[in-house]
């Protein structure tokens, strides 16, 4: 591994259809900001207000490079249904080859 692509992740409902959370997919690709999304339906459980919530989510990563990990980020801020998104980021360690595609998107 030689090269960086950074990773950013949040969630969204899981009351989204397939249809729905595609079109949000392709928004972000559309911007040109992510090279590539990818989602899966998970189980949420945490804490919210003093009760324990157990929802069906999307989990969503989108892969993009580190001048615009930070536009995609505001992107999920502006547009999150959530009082407080979940949004991590990290930078993950790629082939050459997968780090200039992303880069290349």
């Amino acid at each position: 591994m030689v090269d960086t692509v950074y990773v950013v992740e949040t969630t969204l409902s899981g009351k989204l259809n397939e249809a729905e959370i595609g079109h949000w997919s392709q928004s972000m690709i559309d911007t040109k900001l992510v090279a590539c999304v990818n989602i899966e339906k998970i189980t949420s459980i945490y804490r919210w207000e003093d009760k324990i919530e157990s929802i069906s989510e999307w989990k969503v990563q989108l892969f993009t490079t580190e001048n615009s990990k930070n536009k995609v980020i505001s992107k999920i801020k502006s547009e999150h249904p959530y009082d407080i998104p979940k949004i991590l980021c990290w930078a993950a360690e790629s082939t050459k080859e997968y780090s200039h595609w992303v880069k290349g998107e």
